[in-house]
């Protein structure tokens, strides 16, 4: 009885070992094996990492078990073929500018006339054959490479290529015409142009199709700005300006002015158009009507004329809200423009006021170098019975009634210096962040200099484009 008890607990024993070795090895399947990467990616087919066509710009996508890799079509390239090469870097192009093109051998020179491809080296005879369009009469110049092209009526332009319907409506972002000039007179540089692949806007950006951008130079307008301009090059620097393009000529129905008109902005803190024009290296370009509520103040503080300006908010019709150390000193004369995107041109659409009444609060003062209290109001003085009207271009700003948390992004606006060191003609816009109090009052940084009445925003120790002084603190990036 006991031999077979015996025999029971030895073939208990097999099994039961046979079975802890077949869990061990199980346990150590399991330890040594990357389930993430196999049996949860052949529970999703390796979910097909091409399904969502990753691959830009024609690329195609190769499946990498749960990753991928795109094959990008020349001159493209990049993880997903986001980038254009640029193809030119080699290349000289010499009187002319060198375009990527999507064809081989993905370049070629745009020559100036009468200098002729493929690099733009040699030149023409000046008027043979004759470069002016509709019937211009090209006239030599004593300079071999120079001519002048005289237009007949009612052709404009270099090659008199401008006709008399190339003009934009109302909604100038339709403009789908052939002028490709400055108003300044310099040429547009081809938006395929190899000095353009670091710009937003350029012939290999998402839906330039759409915006009527392509492998030409002609003024286009994708930012719903206020007219078609283009991309210049000046002084070795990219620039853009505004087209020298007429807008259409349009009937206009007289309008009865409003017997009762609007004294209460419908809506406060939205802003008409969205979106900012990054168009330059390291600048951003406020699209006009982003920032509504901005006021341009123009302060006159000497009998000669000279004097300075300020930003400032329209918070009602009738008040406009600014920093008193813009008034600190006496004001013999204050122009308040509501509207304005370019301070050195007059729009149509700005409205102004030059007579308001200045109201400073009562215990601003400036201690150690910093205003405290840095806040005024100025209330303007109706004209023709009314103050700030809303338009598309005019609004009020809301006024907050609590506390924004640190690291909400804000947006800053308006003419002041850039990192050239001049003051911008043009209202542009920063985001920065906001940053708490305390880390900004460290010994370190401003040594607690901020009060409760301000508040610390943007890069603490590097300034950049959205430096500037807000409520009085001259601090960098704040």
């Amino acid at each position: 009885m006991m031999e077979d008890e015996d025999d029971d607990y030895e073939n208990y024993y097999y099994y039961y070992t046979e079975a802890a070795q077949n869990t061990n090895r199980q346990r150590e399947l399991w330890e040594t094996t990357n389930w993430l990467d196999t049996s949860l990616g052949d529970i999703f087919a390796m979910k097909n990492s091409c399904s969502s066509n990753p691959c830009k710009n024609g690329g195609t996508c190769e499946d990498r078990r749960g990753d991928f890799s795109c094959r990008c079509p020349e001159p493209y390239s990049g993880a997903t073929c986001e980038k254009v090469e640029d193809r030119c870097l080699e290349k000289n192009c010499h009187i002319g500018d060198c375009l990527i093109t999507l064809t081989p051998p993905y370049f070629k020179c745009s020559c100036k006339p009468p200098y002729r491809r493929p690099f733009c080296q040699l030149a023409s005879k000046q008027c043979s054959p004759n470069p002016c369009k509709n019937g211009g009469i090209c006239i030599r110049n004593r300079q071999r490479s120079k001519f002048t092209c005289r237009c007949p009526e009612p052709f404009r332009g270099r090659f008199c290529e401008i006709g008399p319907y190339d003009c934009y409506e109302e909604d100038s972002s339709t403009y789908r015409g052939r002028v490709n000039q400055a108003e300044n007179g310099r040429t547009c540089l081809h938006w395929n142009s190899h000095h353009l692949l670091n710009v937003p806007f350029n012939a290999f950006m998402e839906d330039a199709d759409s915006y009527g951008i392509g492998e030409h130079n002609f003024c286009r307008n994708p930012d719903d700005d206020e007219k078609p301009w283009c991309y210049i090059r000046k002084n070795k620097e990219i620039e853009w300006e505004y087209c020298d393009v007429s807008p259409c000529s349009a009937e206009e129905t007289p309008t009865e002015p409003p017997t009762d008109p609007p004294e209460i902005f419908q809506t406060c803190g939205q802003p008409e158009v969205r979106g900012t024009l990054k168009r330059i290296y390291g600048g951003s370009k406020a699209t006009p009507g982003k920032h509504p509520w901005m006021a341009h103040l123009q302060i006159q503080t000497s009998p000669d004329g000279s004097g300075h300006f300020c930003g400032g908010v329209l918070i009602k019709s009738c008040w406009v809200l600014t920093a008193a150390h813009c008034l600190e000193n006496p004001v013999l004369k204050i122009q308040v423009s509501l509207g304005k995107q370019n301070i050195k041109e007059k729009e149509d659409h700005e409205q102004i006021f030059d007579e308001v009444e200045i109201i400073l609060h009562e215990e601003y003062k400036e201690k150690g170098g910093v205003p405290y209290n840095d806040i005024a109001l100025l209330k303007l003085k109706p004209v023709d019975g009314r103050c700030a009207v809303e338009t598309k271009y005019v609004k009020i700003a809301c006024l907050p009634d609590f506390f924004l948390p640190v690291g909400t992004y804000c947006f800053i606006s308006g003419w002041g210096d850039t990192e050239a060191g001049d003051h911008s003609h043009q209202l542009l816009d920063a985001k920065v962040k906001l940053i708490s109090q305390m880390k900004c009052n460290e010994p370190q940084l401003h040594g607690n200099r901020l009060d409760e009445s301000m508040f610390c925003a943007g890069r603490l120790r590097k300034p950049g484009i959205d430096s500037c002084q807000v409520n009085g603190a001259n601090i960098p990036g704040t």
